[in-house]
């Protein structure tokens, strides 16, 4: 007989393509997790893995058994939030994946959910968006908040929340003006740190610089703005930030905050969740406070 414990290794190894790291997710030893696959695979009569020595994929047979082992174990998850909802508490985790743009937002918006649903122990995860949207078919993620754009309307459901709008922090010392706006053209010539290329928002901020024709001094690259806002207010470069953002990691004394314009950039982001999961009670306690904010 499969268990669902079986069903949540096969899911585990499909998201990590890696025995070990799998393994370590599921918290099982590596030569039992492998024992739950060939016990799947036997009791199915088909090969789920492609056998090498490394992991190299999962066989047809085993793409469409880890879609059904997921929809059973969502069935699962949907039957435990519902019964212990019937009985007047919403509780159990929420794994969120946000864009590091969104962090502030996502951070005030958990303290909203705690206070009016305290037994719901929420965990965020910064990611891009490719990455959150691949969390929550998988199901490491339960939702996300990331740009609107590119979200796949055909398995997410797509909620907007706010509308992002980008400032540069310049240290006092080599900022054009300490007051007022400035260009991205005068931007570009400063000393900047900015988000790695892989994330959404520099591909964002790449192609504004592209559009005026100018091509940023970029000396420095991060996962996220913490090292961005400490690199700025410690005087050595300048960064590209949504707005809020600063103040809500409390504020940057040695520098200035002025909004970019020519162009004002403005980007839609939303709260994504699974359609498959639309009725989850948990994720439903997360839009009521969203409705409210």
């Amino acid at each position: 007989m499969i268990d669902l414990k079986d069903l949540q290794c096969l899911s585990a190894l499909a998201r990590h393509k890696h025995f070990a790291r799998a393994a370590k997710d599921c918290g099982i030893s590596q030569p039992a997790f492998s024992m739950r696959i060939r016990k799947i695979e036997e009791r199915l009569q088909t090969s789920i893995v492609k056998r090498g020595n490394r992991f190299q994929g999962l066989t047809d047979d085993g793409n469409m058994i880890v879609r059904h082992a997921r929809s059973i174990m969502d069935k699962v998850e949907f039957f435990e939030q519902e019964y212990r909802s019937s009985k007047g508490q919403i509780s159990g985790s929420l794994k969120l994946g946000v864009i590091p743009t969104a962090l502030g937002y996502a951070g005030h918006l958990l303290i909203d959910l705690r206070r009016e649903f305290p037994n719901i122990v929420a965990r965020i995860e910064t990611a891009s968006s490719l990455a959150i949207h691949q969390g929550i078919e998988d199901g490491r993620f339960d939702a996300g908040i990331t740009y609107t754009d590119g979200a796949p309307a055909d398995f997410l459901q797509v909620e907007p929340l706010y509308i992002e709008t980008y400032e540069l922090l310049v240290p006092f010392a080599i900022a054009p003006r300490v007051n007022g706006a400035v260009t991205w053209a005068e931007a570009a010539k400063l000393p900047l740190t900015l988000l790695e290329p892989g994330m959404q928002n520099r591909r964002i901020v790449d192609q504004v610089f592209e559009h005026v024709g100018a091509t940023p001094n970029v000396i420095a690259e991060t996962s996220g703005f913490t090292s961005a806002i400490v690199i700025a207010v410690e005087g050595l470069a300048a960064t590209v930030v949504p707005k809020g953002l600063v103040k809500s990691l409390g504020g940057s004394s040695g520098a200035a905050t002025l909004p970019l314009i020519d162009p004002v950039v403005e980007k839609s982001v939303s709260l994504v969740t699974a359609i498959r999961e639309e009725g989850m009670p948990i994720l439903q306690a997360l839009r009521s406070v969203v409705d409210k904010s």
